[in-house]
């Protein structure tokens, strides 16, 4: 089952790009970056696309915009996966923060686990946009006027003849403050474009440099797991550092241990035969 998929699986070689497709095809989104999908109503609507009535749609806030609706999503989202038996721990602190590469790399899974229920077909009967209509939309208000504002117009409005000049005079002075400011808009449109460029040329560099070393680490994987090496303990340790599922120390020490045994063993081995 996709849900222990290693960190050299294939799954976590799909672009930022297709993911996107991805999602935007099933659920009939716009979504054009990655982050936009940290709140967790996404995922939680995957889930409800390939099991449909196992995930409690109007638990989901799909106009959260704080770290606390988000939490509450991926808490939705983990009991389900827990309904479902499937072990998977979500990362919900890194999620949350809306870092691309944490969000990319739990839907490239989600992706391959959702291929592995339904063989990546869609659910045709599934209506993503009326499903949607069953989440929770608390932040979701119409515009209120400001009463205060409208006192205000209003005595402006009703105010005499004689204080006409004085508004007519601040007017042409905000018209005059207008268009500097116009002019300074353009020109920080204009720098916010080049900002905006060098951004994604930064970020293809980094995709291009996170692939080149995933695929080092692939190629280390793959020797690894030759018949004549794969029970080596130089070949055991190395994965155990490959396969570690958290961050921890815990995995690094286990290799190092296991290469100490090594040397332990060779070097009592040489010994012997002096």
């Amino acid at each position: 089952m996709a849900a222990n998929i290693g960190i050299m699986d294939s799954a976590y070689f799909v672009g930022r790009n297709e993911i996107l497709g991805w999602i935007n095809d099933r659920l009939q989104l716009n979504l054009s970056r990655i982050e936009e999908a940290a709140s967790g109503a996404v995922q939680c609507q995957m889930m409800d696309m390939t099991h449909p009535g196992v995930v409690p749609m109007h638990k989901v806030n799909f106009d959260g915009k704080t770290e606390y609706d988000f939490i509450q999503n991926y808490k939705v989202l983990q009991d389900v996966f827990n309904k479902l038996k499937i072990d998977k721990h979500i990362e919900v602190n890194r999620l949350v923060k809306a870092r691309p590469l944490d969000n990319l790399e739990f839907l490239q899974w989600l992706k391959r686990y959702c291929d592995s229920v339904n063989g990546g077909l869609m659910n045709e009967n599934y209506n993503p946009v009326e499903r949607r209509t069953k989440g929770g939309n608390r932040s979701i208000r119409g515009p209120q006027k400001n009463s205060k504002s409208l006192q205000t117009n209003n005595s402006v409005n009703s105010g005499s003849c004689d204080e006409e000049p004085v508004v007519l005079r601040r007017s042409t002075s905000t018209g005059a403050k207008n268009m500097k400011s116009g002019a300074n808009t353009s020109s920080d449109f204009q720098s916010l474009t080049k900002e905006i460029t060098d951004l994604k040329v930064s970020v293809d560099l980094l995709e291009k440099e996170r692939d080149f070393y995933f695929a080092k680490l692939r190629d280390v994987e793959v020797l690894c797991q030759t018949p004549e090496l794969e029970n080596l303990p130089m070949a055991v340790a190395i994965k155990k550092i490959l396969y570690a599922a958290d961050e921890n120390e815990d995995a690094l020490a286990e290799a190092q241990e296991i290469v100490s045994e090594l040397i332990i063993a060779e070097q009592t081995g040489l010994s012997d035969d002096n």
